[in-house]
């Protein structure tokens, strides 16, 4: 569509004028402002603008809904209109966490911690779900695929190794995203995530096994020489060490000798800290939470997994739910070999997008053509594992639905928590099965069906019950959100 300058100028006039605009990036579908008072926006003239198909604030950031295309256009006539300097989105996305509180910040770093490393642990978790297909036994012990199919067996042995590497490697991985977002050099992260987990030092599932720990002798102490293989704080805390230090020697070094002083100071005393302090520390930490969580699910996991089970897409609103991926990994870097919370996450996904089919009933017999369709997409990407567009362009502006979603969560926690189901980090939604631990595929299964059928049933039945105006939804694909 053509942009006309007026319209432009119209939202810039919305969002209290150029002298309340910190910065403004875009992405696929959004403008993403930084506002020094975010309720100057005046949110009805926003909604008559004939560019603007949404908005709504996430991460510190006011973000108005444009659509692909158009968006870089009204960026372009934005940014001159404004007088503002275009930045990227992580650059405005620092600008927006200096206005959050300690706690918003601290999530804000884990979550830039783990997301970029989630890729490889998603695809590891789907490839333990073919791993477990191919090797499971069939019903009253029937035999397993490999069994039925001898040739196929190394075959499932090579998945095998390709998908437990990301996870047996896993502080490699944090030691680079670490060093990364704490501005080290994130090769050095990945050598310090690798010296935690070398093969001369004792695994931490052999502790129990032995009464011999090997122990280095250091100026009185002895550090006993542990493998934090599959553990991420630990590495998490030496990275941000390694960074601290690495800036330090950054400044003081002269440059023709950096190369050889820098790097190998910096990892020998971080590495020489991190058998000493932080990995005992960490370790003793990591622990602490594993046995709280463990405890709890043990104890009362209907109460436990019916909590998280509400309180989780509520907190994908606030970001707040990337502080659990620490835990997740920590569950299952444990004895566990498993997490809790991830098949919960799993039936959240689910119930959103039945939540949204509910929605595309309700918008059918309205007879409101384009939000059907937007419901009926937003409904199979939660179904697939990705529920932003649900939950931002359908269930919360249309709210029953993303109510009769998270009640239904609740339950559906409860039960698979009183089961003690356990899964890896893996796929979401409905292919989450293949992430579950097999032995929990049947009340896994009962879960699931629930989750897809009644927040559907439940939308629609609350449709009739609650009036009020409806919202213009639209569509917010964009996974970047």
């Amino acid at each position: 569509m053509a942009v006309k300058q007026m319209d432009v100028q119209d939202i810039i006039e919305a969002i209290g004028g150029a002298d309340n605009l910190q910065s403004a990036t875009h992405c696929v579908t959004r403008l993403r402002l930084v506002l020094n008072d975010d309720n100057q926006v005046d949110k009805e003239r926003l909604s008559d603008n004939p560019l603007v198909k949404g908005q709504f604030k996430a991460d510190n950031q006011y973000q108005i809904v444009i659509g692909p295309g158009t968006v870089d256009e009204v960026y372009k006539i934005f940014i001159r209109e404004t007088g503002t300097q275009a930045v990227s989105k992580e650059e405005a996305k620092a600008q927006a966490a200096k206005k959050g509180h300690p706690l918003q910040r601290l999530i804000k770093l884990l979550g830039d911690v783990f997301i970029p490393i989630l890729p490889a642990i998603v695809t590891a978790g789907l490839l333990l779900g073919i791993n477990n297909v191919l090797t499971m036994k069939g019903a009253n012990g029937a035999p397993s695929i490999i069994e039925r199919f001898p040739q196929i067996a190394d075959i499932a042995d090579i998945i095998n190794v390709i998908a437990t590497t990301a996870f047996i490697f896993l502080p490699a991985l944090v030691g680079w995203s670490a060093m990364r977002v704490f501005g080290g050099n994130p090769v050095l992260g990945i050598v310090l995530g690798l010296v935690l987990m070398h093969p001369q030092l004792l695994s931490q599932y052999a502790i129990g096994t032995t009464d011999d720990i090997p122990t280095w002798k250091l100026f009185g102490l002895e550090i006993e020489q542990l493998n934090y293989q599959g553990q991420v704080l630990p590495v998490l805390i030496a990275a941000y060490v390694l960074a601290r230090i690495e800036k330090v020697l950054n400044r003081v070094v002269p440059d023709a000798i950096k190369l050889l002083v820098v790097g190998p100071v910096a990892l020998l005393i971080t590495g020489f800290l991190a058998f000493l302090v932080i990995g005992p520390a960490a370790l003793w930490i990591g622990t602490g939470i594993t046995v709280a969580v463990t405890w709890l699910f043990d104890t009362a996991g209907w109460l436990g997994g019916g909590i998280y089970g509400l309180v989780y897409a509520p907190l994908v609103i606030t970001g707040l739910h990337h502080m659990f991926l620490a835990v997740d990994f920590q569950l299952i870097g444990s004895e566990l070999q498993g997490t809790y919370l991830w098949p919960i996450l799993a039936q959240s996904n689910i119930a959103q997008g039945s939540a949204a089919l509910g929605a595309w009933y309700v918008f059918k017999k309205r007879q409101m053509h384009k939000e059907r369709g937007l419901a009926a997409t937003s409904s199979l990407s939660g179904f697939l594992g990705v529920t932003e567009p649900a939950m931002f362009g359908v269930n919360l502006p249309l709210k029953y639905p993303f109510f009769a979603a998270i009640i239904t969560t609740m339950f559906t926690g409860a039960l698979i928590g009183a089961a003690g189901v356990l899964g890896k980090v893996g796929v979401g939604g409905l292919p989450a099965i293949i992430s579950i631990n097999r032995e929990f595929w049947g009340v896994f299964g009962v879960a699931t069906v629930i989750s897809a059928i009644v927040p559907a049933i439940l939308t629609v039945i609350l449709s009739k019950f609650i009036r009020e105006k409806t919202k213009e939804i639209v569509d917010t694909q964009d996974k970047s959100l």
